[in-house]
């Protein structure tokens, strides 16, 4: 694959975080508070009441959370561009999974793709 095929190169596409799926808000706070503990970083901002982040590198879903496994969260400069530039390869995304900016710049802050793979659900989510 060529870099002007790669959403990497074309979308600036990083790792965001990964998601861990726990059952309730206590179980997620309890999570994120170890891992907080074990890599040395503060909680982090929580800008959904369903989950609580360890530093920026772990999102604890406290909801049962997506993905049998958990989830992965990459950052892009633009998700509808990144997302028409999938859908033009014929990759699906979840649409009802689709919620606007909260900044109310227009666009899309954050989709699922439809997919799983290996038990993960991945998203896209703008870049801050």
């Amino acid at each position: 694959m060529s870099a002007s095929e790669s959403p990497v190169e074309l979308f600036g596409m990083r790792v965001a975080h990964v998601g861990i799926n726990e059952d309730t808000m206590e179980g997620a706070a309890s999570t994120a508070d170890a891992l907080c503990a074990l890599l040395g970083v503060a909680r982090g901002e929580e800008p959904f009441p369903v989950s609580a982040f360890a530093g920026t590198l772990v999102e604890v879903m406290g909801n049962g959370g997506r993905g049998a496994r958990g989830h992965i969260g990459l950052h892009v400069d633009d998700v509808d561009a990144a997302v028409a530039w999938y859908e033009a390869r014929g990759v699906e995304f979840d649409e009802s999974s689709r919620k606007a900016r909260p900044d109310g710049l227009p666009g899309t802050y954050l989709i699922y793709f439809r997919q799983e793979i290996a038990g993960f659900a991945i998203h896209l989510t703008v870049a801050e």
